[in-house]
Order: structure tokens, then C-alpha cells, then sequence
């Protein structure tokens, strides 16, 4: 029986986070209809959303559903986003990306997920310095054969900065405003790719240990179980 419970307590746990991404998807997906229209082929934004969507299995209807809602089947909630900057535990640099449409509603809900966390929230700017905004397109490794060296010289002549090669991924970095064209070019060329955004990326990583590894991780779970937070970008590594 405490198998099973742990179990089910674990599952549980998994299926509250991929609702939760649905959630948070499924409001990109709207916001960015409702910015540049409903139709993927003349939105690169939308259609971005909307492929990452795909990604993680979201149900057609919750994307259809979306777009209808941002084109007037449904309430016309306005969201705006926001970036949230502090420090957590370790002196970690966090910067929180949020859609909202209630700013003091979310501002007072990431305030305490920061304060409860032993972290502190900032004002804007005291932690952005430390990152650059860069467009950063995934490539799952796994049952894929990709070779190393192609990727990296198709990325480069795409207009990529820089690739990444990982154990378990390829990661290709843009300039943001090279980030539709590079995409563009790659899928073209018969790339997929498993996540595709504009980020926040560190310039340097703080390593985090112990205790304040814990409160760390805890910190981030509170940021991902809030819906209003769509991303968190923060520079630390744990072992």
C-alpha cells in the first residue's frame, strides 16, 4: 500500500504540472492571437506557441479553444507581460516572466513565493544586467542521429550565434531579432525542434548547495504552480 501511495502521490504531481503548462500555454496562445491574428501561417509568434504547445501532447481543443476565446467566443481578457526580477537563496539572480491581467494581483503573488523561499524580490533592472535576451531554439538528442558538426555549420549559415552540444540536446542561440528567420531557415531544412523561445540566458552561474539548494528548488515549484508565471530564467547549477 505505501508503494502505491507514493505512487499515485507522484503521478498526481505530474499531471498537476503538465495542467499547469497547459494552462500557461494555452494563455500564450490567446494573448499572441489576439495580437497578431488568429491564423499561425501570417503570426510567427502564434505559431511558435503553438508548436510548443504540440510538444508537450496539449489537446487540439485546448489550442482551438484558445484562439477561439482571442477572436471573440469568449470573455476578451486583456493579458499583459510583466518581469519580476529578485534574488533567492544563495544569492541566486531570478528573473520571473509573467502574463497577467491583474498586475497587482500577480505582483503580490510572486512577492511572497520569493519572500517565503528565502529570497527577496528587486526592482526592475537589479538582475537583468547579468543575463542577455537571446532566442534559443532545442533539439532533443535522443532517437535522433544528428551529427555534431552538421548541426552546428547549418545552424551558423542559418544566422545562429552559437550551438550548444549536450548529452541529452542540442541547443541553437540567436539574436532575438534573428530568432523567425534562423527558426525558419532550419525547419525548412527539415529540423524540429522541442522547444523554441525568446530567453533570459545567463552570462555566469552561481553554484548552489545544501539548504539552499532545497529552498532553491522549492522556490521554483511555488513559481511553476503559479499560473500567471509563464517562465523563470535564473542562474544557478546545482551537483
Amino acid at each position: 500500500m505505501p508503494k502505491f501511495k507514493n505512487f499515485a502521490a507522484k503521478k498526481g504531481k505530474l499531471d498537476q504540472a503538465k495542467n499547469n503548462m497547459f494552462v500557461k500555454l494555452a494563455r500564450e496562445i490567446y494573448m499572441e492571437a489576439r495580437k497578431g491574428g488568429p491564423n499561425p501561417d501570417g503570426n510567427f509568434k502564434l505559431k511558435t506557441a503553438i508548436a510548443n504547445a504540440r510538444q508537450i501532447n496539449m489537446p487540439n481543443e485546448n489550442i482551438e479553444r484558445a484562439i477561439k476565446k482571442a477572436t471573440g467566443g469568449g470573455d476578451n481578457v486583456e493579458y499583459e507581460e510583466i518581469i519580476y526580477e529578485g534574488y533567492g537563496p544563495g544569492g541566486v539572480a531570478i528573473m520571473v516572466k509573467c502574463l497577467t491581467d491583474n498586475r497587482n494581483r500577480t505582483a503580490a503573488d510572486v512577492r511572497a513565493i520569493f519572500n517565503k523561499r528565502g529570497g527577496n524580490m528587486g526592482e526592475s533592472g537589479c538582475v537583468s544586467y547579468m543575463f542577455d535576451e537571446k532566442g534559443v531554439l532545442t533539439i532533443d538528442r535522443e532517437d535522433r542521429e544528428l551529427d555534431e558538426d552538421t548541426v552546428m555549420m547549418e545552424a551558423l549559415e542559418a544566422g545562429a550565434e552559437d550551438v550548444i552540444a549536450g548529452e541529452d540536446s542540442f541547443e541553437i542561440i540567436t539574436h532575438p531579432h534573428e530568432f523567425e528567420s534562423v527558426k525558419t531557415a532550419l525547419e525548412s531544412g527539415g529540423y524540429t525542434f522541442d522547444s523554441a523561445s525568446i530567453r533570459w540566458v545567463p552570462q555566469n552561474y552561481v553554484k548552489v548547495e545544501g539548504e539552499n539548494a532545497d529552498k532553491l528548488m522549492r522556490m521554483m515549484e511555488g513559481f511553476d504552480d503559479n499560473d500567471d508565471v509563464q517562465d523563470v530564467y535564473a542562474n544557478f547549477e546545482t551537483e
